[in-house]
């Protein structure tokens, strides 16, 4: 059973981190967990270029100043601290396992647009690395989750994110959709989508999910829609408006890599979002 006992909030104290903190220190405080609070400095020029993306430039006692700030805001948890030396993704990924942390909490990349179709970016080489989930923010209000939408692929990634959502807002409503994507004559008007193999396979595909996965009593019966994942994704948030989108690593090579859609997704995520493997 998952259970939130230690966070790992790694921030820049850029404006792409600004939520990190608030978000954090309200998930460690709303379940007694500790909060690790993770920063990296390059020291030489050449490495700030190369890691620009979650490198600050800001000078030790600044942040020092944020931490003593952010303990005084929060003084019923316990906060450490660790500023490291360190490449951004190599110094969550060792934290990670130091503290076995249960939760990451990160900011918005930088967007690079050559690099960015090149390379992994940190946040997603942090993802793929560690086995706990990981929670990008961006909303800076910190107040609980009061929305969950989970993009699922009804498979454990999906389960397990579902999971963890809805143990870090135990409050908020649950929903969740699955796209369709058809073949292009099931997409002509007179096309009967319901009575599709495609659908009457997804219907089953949905039941059995639903009967052999622990998934959170108050999530609502997933719904199956017909269309493209962005597409899909995008009317059913602007329906629903949701405060944190939650989705599985969905990759179909392998339990410990992010698909095509995860990747996309993380770099410009419509609000908080939550990312899992399988358990």
């Amino acid at each position: 059973m998952y259970s939130l006992r230690t966070i790992l909030a790694a921030t820049d104290l850029s404006r792409r981190s600004a939520a990190v903190l608030p978000r954090a220190a309200q998930l460690a405080r709303a379940h007694q967990a500790r909060l690790i609070v993770a920063h990296a400095i390059e020291p030489h020029a050449q490495a700030v270029k190369r890691f620009r993306m979650a490198v600050s430039k800001t000078p030790v006692p600044k942040i020092e100043s944020e931490i003593a700030a952010l303990r005084a805001a929060f003084p019923d948890i316990e906060i450490a601290t660790e500023i490291a030396t360190e490449p951004p993704a190599q110094l969550v990924e060792r934290l990670a396992t130091q503290y076995d942390a249960d939760l990451i909490v990160l900011g918005l990349h930088l967007p690079r647009r050559v690099l960015d179709t090149l390379r992994l970016t940190n946040l997603e080489r942090i993802t793929q690395s560690v086995a706990c989930p990981v929670l990008i923010a961006q909303t800076r209000s910190g107040a609980p989750y009061r929305k969950v939408l989970g993009a699922i692929t009804f498979g454990p990634a999906s389960a397990r994110a579902l999971r963890v959502a809805a143990h870090i807002s135990p409050d908020a409503e649950m929903h969740a959709i699955h796209a369709l994507q058809l073949p292009r004559i099931t997409k002509l008007p007179s096309a009967d989508l319901m009575a599709s193999p495609e659908m009457t396979e997804a219907e089953l595909l949905r039941k059995a999910f639903l009967d052999f996965e622990t998934l959170p009593a108050r999530l609502v019966t997933p719904e199956i829609v017909p269309g493209g994942v962005h597409e899909v994704l995008a009317f059913r948030i602007e329906e629903l408006n949701p405060d944190l989108v939650v989705i599985g690593s969905h990759s179909g090579r392998s339990p410990t890599k992010l698909g095509n859609y995860a990747r996309d997704l993380m770099r410009t995520p419509p609000t908080d979002m939550l990312i899992a493997k399988p358990e």
